[in-house]
C-alpha cells in the first residue's frame, strides 16, 4: 500500500468517532440531499414543460447530474473545512461520486451507440465493473503496485523497447478514441436521417462514408498517441489489399456493390422487390448486406452482390402501387356481363382498393368446367401484406355470388357403361 492512501485510511480510522467525522458525515448527506432535490425539481420540470423529444437527452442528463452537483458540493466544503480539520472522508466520498458519474455516462454513451439488447448489456456490465474494479485498486493502494510491475516487464518490437504497461495504455488510448468516434459518428448519422431533402440512400451512404473516416481518423490518433510509426499503416494496407484480392474479394465484393447500390439508387429502402425467390420491402441496407422483410414477418439477409449480378424485381421503383390479382371460376350457364360487375363492385367496397388505377375484371379463358376469371386490383400499401386482401375479396365475391344465384363449378365426370 502507498503511503498516500496508507495515510488516508489511517485518518480515516483516526476520525471516527470524533467530531471531524461527524462534521464530514453531515456534508455528505448535506450534498446528497441538495442533489437529490435538484434531480426532482428537473425530473417534475421535464415531465410538466419540456417537449418529447427533449425528454430523452435531458433525463440522461439528469442521471448525470445527482453525482455530478453531488461531486461539487463536497469539493467546495472539503476546500472549505480543509482550513480547520481532516477532510479525508471527503477526499474518498469524491472519489466514489466521480467513479459514479464516469459510470453513467460510459452506459449513457455505449446505449445512445449499441442497439439494445444482450451484447449492450454485458458491453455496460463489463465497464461498469472495471471501472469500480479500478477504483477499488486505487484506494486499497494495489493499483500503483500494479503499475510498477507490469512496468518491469519489458520486452523488443522490432528496435523498440515496450514494456506491459505501454501496451495496456496504447490499447486504452484506442479504444477510448475509436469510442469517442463512434459517438460523433451516430451524432451525425442523426442528424443526416432527420434532413428530408436528401435521398434515403444518399443519407445511409454519407452516415457509413463518415462512420469510416472516424474510425479511421481514431485509429490513426491512437497509434500516433502511443509513439507508433504510422509507417506500419502502409505495410498494413498493402497486406489488407493483397488479402482483399484472394482470400476476402467476395466480401469486398460485397462492400463494394453496398456502395453502388446506394449511389445509384436502383432500390431505396421502404421498396417492395422480389430477389431470386424472395418477395418483400427492404427493410434495411448495409455497407455488406440487404435486409429483405417477408410478407409472413420474416426477414431474408441478401447478400448486396447477389443484387448486382442478379435480376431484382423493384415493384415500387417509380409507382407504390401494387397490382393484386385475384382468379375464379363460374358455370357456363352464369351471366358474364353479371359477373364481372359483381367483381368489380367486390373490389371497389374494399377500403384498400384504390380507385384510381380502378379495378378491373376480364374473362381469361373457358376450362372444362367453368368459365376463368380475374380480378385486377390495385393497392398502395403492400407491406401490411396481401393474403388478407385476397380473403377479403374471395369472402365478398363468395357472398355476391351467392346472393345473385352465381354458381361456382367443381370438377365432374360422367361414367357410361357401354354394351349392356
Amino acid at each position: 500500500m502507498s503511503n498516500r492512501i496508507d495515510l488516508i485510511w489511517q485518518e480515516i480510522l483516526a476520525d471516527i468517532g470524533t467530531p471531524v467525522a461527524g462534521w464530514q458525515i453531515a456534508v455528505i448527506v448535506m450534498a446528497c440531499a441538495i442533489a437529490w432535490m435538484i434531480n426532482g425539481a428537473i425530473r417534475a420540470y421535464v415531465m410538466s414543460h419540456a417537449p418529447e423529444n427533449w425528454k430523452i437527452g435531458i433525463g440522461t442528463f439528469n442521471r448525470l447530474l445527482f453525482p455530478l452537483s453531488t461531486l461539487c458540493i463536497v469539493l467546495a466544503s472539503k476546500w472549505v473545512l480543509g482550513h480547520w480539520q481532516h477532510t479525508t472522508m471527503l477526499h474518498l466520498a469524491s472519489n466514489l461520486l466521480l467513479a459514479m458519474a464516469a459510470v453513467r455516462l460510459v452506459v449513457y454513451a455505449m446505449r445512445y451507440i449499441i442497439a439494445p439488447g444482450g451484447v449492450l448489456k454485458t458491453i455496460e456490465h463489463t465497464l461498469a465493473t472495471l471501472i469500480w474494479l479500478v477504483l477499488a485498486l486505487h484506494l486499497s493502494g494495489i493499483l500503483p503496485e500494479m503499475l510498477e510491475t507490469l512496468e518491469a516487464v519489458k520486452f523488443k518490437i522490432g528496435k523498440n523497447s515496450v514494456n506491459l504497461l505501454l501496451l495496456l495504455q496504447g490499447l486504452l488510448t484506442i479504444l477510448i478514441t475509436v469510442f469517442v468516434a463512434m459517438w460523433l459518428s451516430r451524432v451525425v448519422e442523426n442528424k443526416l436521417m432527420q434532413v428530408e431533402q436528401l435521398n434515403a440512400n444518399t443519407r445511409v451512404m454519407l452516415a457509413k462514408v463518415v462512420r469510416i473516416c472516424l474510425l479511421f481518423i481514431a485509429v490513426l490518433i491512437g497509434l500516433s498517441a502511443v509513439g507508433l510509426d504510422l509507417t506500419l499503416i502502409s505495410v498494413f494496407g498493402g497486406a489488407l489489399g493483397v488479402g482483399l484480392g484472394f482470400g476476402l474479394q467476395r466480401i469486398a465484393s460485397n462492400y463494394v456493390s453496398g456502395f453502388i447500390l446506394l449511389m445509384d439508387k436502383s432500390i431505396s429502402i421502404g421498396d417492395i422487390v422480389t430477389i431470386d425467390v424472395h418477395y418483400g420491402i427492404i427493410k434495411d441496407l448495409r455497407t455488406r448486406y440487404l435486409v429483405l422483410k417477408k410478407l409472413d414477418g420474416t426477414e431474408v439477409i441478401i447478400p448486396n452482390e447477389t443484387l448486382i449480378i442478379n435480376p431484382v424485381i423493384n415493384h415500387s421503383g417509380m409507382d407504390r402501387n401494387t397490382r393484386v390479382q385475384v382468379a375464379v371460376q363460374v358455370a357456363y350457364e352464369s351471366d358474364l356481363d353479371l359477373v364481372l360487375q359483381l367483381l368489380v363492385k367486390a373490389a371497389v367496397d374494399h377500403p384498400r382498393v384504390l380507385v384510381t388505377p380502378a379495378p378491373g375484371a376480364v374473362v381469361t379463358g373457358f376450362a372444362d368446367s367453368g368459365i376463368d376469371m380475374r380480378l385486377t386490383v390495385w393497392i398502395h400499401d403492400a407491406e401490411e401484406g396481401t393474403s388478407s386482401l385476397q380473403s377479403d375479396l374471395f369472402m365478398a365475391i363468395w357472398r355476391l355470388f351467392k346472393a345473385h344465384d352465381i354458381s361456382i363449378p367443381y370438377p365432374q365426370r360422367e361414367v357410361r357403361v357401354l354394351g349392356g
